[in-house]
């Protein structure tokens, strides 16, 4: 997802999103401290799009106010 399909997005769907790329980072996290991934890169790349998405979130909530 890119910045520009992340700024499309309501914010009910972002916050949607948002827990569940949190929740499927956790379980990768977990899933590769027992077993080593394919590709351990990914947990990087999720880890940074979820802080894309909780930046969107926190810009949306400062323009409100």
């Amino acid at each position: 997802m890119k910045k520009e399909e992340i700024k499309e997005l309501s914010t009910a769907d972002l916050k949607e999103r948002l827990a569940q790329m949190e929740k499927a980072y956790l379980q990768q996290k977990a899933n590769h401290a027992v077993s080593p991934l394919d590709n351990p890169a990914k947990i990087t790349l999720d880890r940074r799009m979820i802080a894309r998405v909780k930046t969107e979130l926190r810009a949306r909530e400062l323009n409100q106010k």
